[in-house]
């Protein structure tokens, strides 16, 4: 009982992860983005490929940030994690993004979203211990996660979820 109740006392003492908002990241053309800058927004964060059977989702991610833009940030974090299936440059990337899809939301610099040398923003949206909500392990391309105004992670959803399906609408 005494160490249940020492246990409990000193989660409670232990001082808050660093909050999403206290992160920044590379854009894809090399400026650097606060996340700060987006507070009182929803952000939604995905990590991206070119190659990859969920490249279409760049349509409906555009859709979205279209839709919602006053309210909702749409980040696209390319990585070559699955399947090679994103071997392009920033460059590349880019010109890839504009003249297929006319991507128009911010996509960021390519990064590792799993392993030992995931991106810091990834090990805060997969981690419980720092977001507060849940552990979630990115398993493949597309793979998307809603945080909220105040920076608290809503939820994290699969590649098979659209970005335009209920599960992330309603949340907006």
């Amino acid at each position: 009982m005494f160490l249940t109740l020492l246990i409990t006392l000193s989660t409670m003492l232990t001082p808050p992860a660093k909050p999403i908002h206290s992160y920044s990241f590379k854009s894809i053309d090399g400026k650097t983005i606060q996340l700060a800058d987006f507070k009182g927004k929803k952000i939604l964060f995905v990590n991206t490929a070119s190659e990859c059977g969920y490249t279409p989702q760049y349509k409906q991610l555009e859709e979205l940030h279209k839709k919602f833009g006053k309210k909702l940030v749409v980040i696209g974090f390319p990585c070559n994690d699955f399947g090679g299936q994103e071997p392009g440059s920033a460059k590349e990337i880019a010109a890839f993004c504009e003249k297929n899809y006319a991507v128009t939301f911010m996509m960021a610099e390519k990064i590792t979203v799993k392993g030992e040398k995931i991106a810091p923003i990834y090990q805060w949206l997969t981690q419980k211990e720092l977001n507060g909500v849940k552990d979630s392990q990115v398993r493949w391309n597309f793979h998307k996660f809603l945080v909220d105004e105040n920076g608290k992670l809503i939820d994290s959803y699969p590649s098979s979820v659209s970005p335009l399906g209920d599960e992330i609408t309603s949340k907006l």
